[in-house]
């Protein structure tokens, strides 16, 4: 029987008939409120991320079946630290806390498209994916998480596939993000309190200038372009920057 695949891009949970999935699905005849239907009950686990969906229908008698993928592993990481972005500079910061079961959890969730050859690997693959988002692991960084699996801390949960926590552990982690949180937001203050100190010697002087001297004081990025930005066509004296940075 022939067959056509369309592949796309949903957000979990929430498939409509408008593009891309009606007008790819509206030639071949198949009922699309039927195929919206089922994508959004086989994705509706993965709200607010975006989920790899398969729909493979049979021209001739407009049957179809729904494969389903998993988001991005770092997608499926923020989902269960509860954030909706990681760090801007995870060596630095660290905004989640996450325990081993959680990274079992997404292990197993991923588990096709991993490459390590058993579960241990895997769970490791995750945790080296965690480093990049400024995420910790059982209050460890990325390095030291990795070692305590392989020194086999967690070869019993790992064993047993543990996934689930229990209420106290779930509200341990809670406490735990909103404390991380907390202290980006106090070295966030700090890095501002620096940058304008550094904007108020400097002033008069060209803006490179200024940008390179909050480059090498370790100002990050995201910071600097706040306080120190550039206009369109022309550059904005840093006493001017550094009166509507303290406003």
């Amino acid at each position: 029987m022939p067959k056509q695949s369309i592949q796309v891009l949903i957000e979990g949970g929430k498939a409509t008939a408008a593009p891309p999935l009606g007008p790819a699905l509206g030639p071949l005849g198949v009922n699309i409120g039927q195929v919206v239907a089922e994508i959004n009950n086989k994705t509706a686990g993965f709200k607010g991320m975006q989920v790899p969906v398969t729909v493979i229908v049979d021209t001739e008698t407009k049957e179809f079946s729904i494969k389903v993928g998993t988001p991005p592993t770092s997608q499926l990481i923020l989902k269960e630290a509860g954030i909706e972005k990681g760090a801007h500079n995870p060596k630095a910061e660290k905004v989640a806390d996450l325990r081993i079961e959680q990274i079992i959890k997404i292990a197993k969730m991923k588990e096709g498209s991993l490459l390590g050859k058993d579960l241990k690997a895997k769970v490791k693959e995750i945790i080296g994916t965690c480093n990049s988002l400024g995420v910790l692991v059982q209050g460890m960084k990325a390095v030291d998480a990795i070692k305590a699996v392989n020194e086999g801390k967690f070869d019993r949960e790992i064993t047993e596939e543990k996934t689930e926590l229990s209420a106290e552990e779930l509200k341990a982690l809670e406490e735990e993000k909103k404390k991380l949180q907390e202290e980006i937001e106090k070295r966030r203050h700090e890095y501002i309190e620096r940058a304008q100190a550094i904007i108020k010697r400097m002033e008069g002087k060209e803006r490179g200038i200024i940008k390179a001297k909050l480059i090498e004081a370790e100002i990050p990025k995201e910071i600097i372009d706040e306080l120190l930005p550039a206009e369109e066509g022309a550059e904005t004296k840093p006493s001017e920057q550094a009166t509507q940075s303290s406003d």
